[in-house]
C-alpha cells in the first residue's frame, strides 16, 4: 500500500518532489499511525461491504473502520457481526496479499465482541489490523484492552487498538482532568497496542445538545476546542509519552443553503491549472470548504489524520497531508543543523527563522508525514494535488 498509489505514475512524477513510501500492515507502529490519513467509516451491516472496500481502495483510501456501534441500530448487531465475518472471510479468500487492502478495523460495542469476532474470523483474522474502542475511559477501556491482548495471544496476530475519547465525563470541566490522566495511565500500560487516539466530537457535543453547522469548524465551538486542546496537552506530547491524536469527524456532505461566504480563497485555485476554479466550485457545492479549513486547524493543533463518514472527504484530507516543499526544506535544515549543535538559521525560503532545538520535534513529525504522504514539488499547490485526486 501507498498513499496516492491510485494516481498514474506520470501524475505522481509531476506532483511529487519525494513520493509517498510504500507500507505494510506489519510495519512500525509510529509509521502506521502517521499513514492512517482519512479513516473512512462504514456500517458493518452493508450488504455490499466487500465491494465497498475494493471500490474505496481504488479511490485512495488506506484505512477503514467497519462499525458495529453508533452507525447501526441496536437490533442489527447480530446481523452486522455475521455480515462482517462473512465478508472478511471472503476478502481473505479473494486476496492472497493482505497488503493489497486497506488497514481494516472493527468498531465494537463490548469487550466480549473482540474475542468472539477474532475466533469467528479464524484464518481470516490477518485481514484485520485491530479494533476501535468506543467511549473510552480508564474504567471502561481497561476491559477492552485486556480482551484485545487476550485475542492477540490466542491468535498470534498483532492487533492494534484505537480508543475513542467521547464520553460526557471528558466534556464536563469538573471531571475532564481526572478522565484524561486516567486514560493516559491505561494507554501507557498498553502502549505497544495503541495505534492512535481518536476524538468523538459528535458525542461530546451531544452532552450539551450542540451541533455545529457546515459553516463552522470544531474549533469555532468553544466547548469542543477546549476539549481538543486538553486532549493534545495530555496525550499528544512530543516527548515520547504522547500518541497520534486524529481529527474529529466532518458530518456534512449534502448541499445546503449557506449562511456565510465560502471560506476558500480563489488565488490558490487560479494558480493550479485551467480547471482550478472548477475544482473550487465543486468543493463549495459539496460543503467541503469548511472541511478544508478544519483540516488546517487540526494540523495546527497537533492532530493528524481524520475520521471520515463520506468518500468525498478523503481527497481533501490526503491532499492537505502532503508535506509542502517549504516544510520539507525547513525540516531538513533543522535536523541537519541539530547534529552539529543547534542554533538559529534563516530558512532557505528566506521568510522565517528556524530555531533548531525548539523546532526539532516539529521537524521529526514533518519527516514522518513526508514518508507517508510525500513531498510536493516546489511549484505544486494543494489545489493541484486535490484536483488530481478528484480526477482520478
Amino acid at each position: 500500500m501507498r498513499h496516492f498509489g491510485h494516481l498514474d505514475d506520470g501524475v505522481r512524477q509531476r506532483l511529487f518532489h519525494r513520493q509517498p513510501e510504500p507500507f505494510t500492515r506489519d510495519g512500525d507502529p509510529a509509521a502506521l499511525s502517521t499513514v492512517l490519513g482519512a479513516t473512512l467509516y462504514s456500517p458493518a451491516t452493508r450488504p455490499s461491504l466487500l465491494a465497498d472496500i475494493h471500490k474505496q481502495t481504488a479511490r485512495g483510501v488506506v484505512s477503514m473502520v467497519l462499525c458495529l456501534e453508533d452507525a447501526i441500530d441496536d437490533r442489527d448487531v447480530p446481523a452486522g457481526e455475521a455480515n462482517l465475518v462473512a465478508r472478511l472471510t471472503e476478502l481473505a479468500a479473494r486476496t492472497p496479499d493482505p497488503d493489497a487492502d486497506p488497514l481494516l478495523f472493527i468498531r465494537v460495542r463490548t469487550p466480549e465482541q473482540i474475542g468472539d469476532l477474532a475466533r469467528r474470523l479464524g484464518p481470516a483474522l490477518p485481514v484485520l489490523s485491530g479494533f476501535v474502542l468506543p467511549k473510552f475511559t480508564e474504567e471502561s477501556g481497561t476491559p477492552f484492552l485486556e480482551a484485545l491482548t487476550a485475542a492477540e495471544a490466542a491468535s498470534g496476530q498483532r492487533l492494534f487498538a484505537m480508543p475513542v475519547l467521547e464520553s460526557p465525563e471528558l466534556a464536563h470541566l469538573e471531571s475532564r482532568r481526572e478522565v484524561l490522566f486516567g486514560v493516559s495511565r491505561v494507554l501507557e500500560k498498553y502502549r505497544d497496542r495503541v495505534l492512535a487516539v481518536r476524538l468523538g466530537v459528535t458525542d461530546l457535543c451531544s452532552a450539551y445538545g450542540l451541533r455545529r453547522s457546515p459553516d463552522l469548524t470544531a474549533y469555532d465551538v468553544a466547548l469542543v476546542a477546549s476539549v481538543i486542546g486538553d486532549v493534545v496537552n495530555v496525550l499528544g506530547r512530543a516527548d515520547g509519552t504522547g500518541f497520534t491524536v486524529t481529527g474529529p469527524v466532518w458530518e456534512y456532505f449534502p448541499v445546503q443553503e449557506r449562511m456565510f461566504k465560502p471560506q476558500l480563497r480563489r488565488s490558490p485555485f487560479a494558480q493550479a491549472d485551467p480547471t482550478g476554479e472548477s475544482v473550487r466550485r465543486q468543493l463549495i457545492e459539496r460543503d467541503l470548504d469548511g472541511l478544508i479549513r478544519e483540516i488546517e486547524l487540526d494540523r495546527a493543533n497537533g492532530l493528524l489524520g481524520k475520521t471520515c463518514i463520506h468518500p468525498s472527504h478523503v481527497p481533501a484530507v490526503h491532499a492537505l497531508s502532503v508535506v509542502t516543499h517549504e516544510e520539507y526544506s525547513d525540516a531538513g535544515d533543522i535536523l541537519h543543523r541539530d547534529r552539529s549543535g543547534g542554533g538559529v538559521l534563516r530558512s532557505a525560503y528566506t521568510n522565517k527563522m528556524n530555531e533548531v532545538k525548539p523546532h526539532r520535534a516539529w521537524a521529526e513529525r514533518i519527516m514522518l508525514r513526508a514518508a507517508a504522504f510525500g513531498v510536493a514539488r516546489e511549484e505544486v499547490t494543494f489545489a493541484e494535488l486535490l484536483a488530481a485526486c478528484l480526477r482520478a
